[in-house]
C-alpha cells in the first residue's frame, strides 16, 4: 500500500457502532490511544473490517485545529 497522506496509523479495531447509513469505527493504536471515524456501512463491509482486525487509520488533513477553555 502507498499513499500520499503522512500520518498511517497502525492498530485494531475495538468497537464497530452501525448506523443506519454510517459506522462509527473505533482503532486503538499499540499505546492504548484511540482514533474514531465515521465511514460508511458499505464501506466497513468492503473493507471486511471486525473487531480485532489490524486495520490503518489514514489521517490527511490541511488543519489541525487545538482548542482550551
Amino acid at each position: 500500500m502507498k499513499l500520499s497522506a503522512r500520518n498511517v496509523l497502525k492498530g485494531k479495531v475495538v468497537k464497530i457502532t452501525p448506523g443506519a447509513v454510517n459506522s462509527e469505527v473505533v482503532i486503538e493504536l499499540p499505546g492504548g490511544a484511540q482514533i474514531v471515524s465515521i465511514i460508511t456501512k458499505e464501506s466497513v463491509e468492503s473493507l471486511g473490517l471486525k473487531e480485532g482486525k489490524e486495520a490503518y487509520a489514514v489521517v490527511k488533513a490541511s488543519n489541525v485545529m487545538i482548542a482550551v477553555d
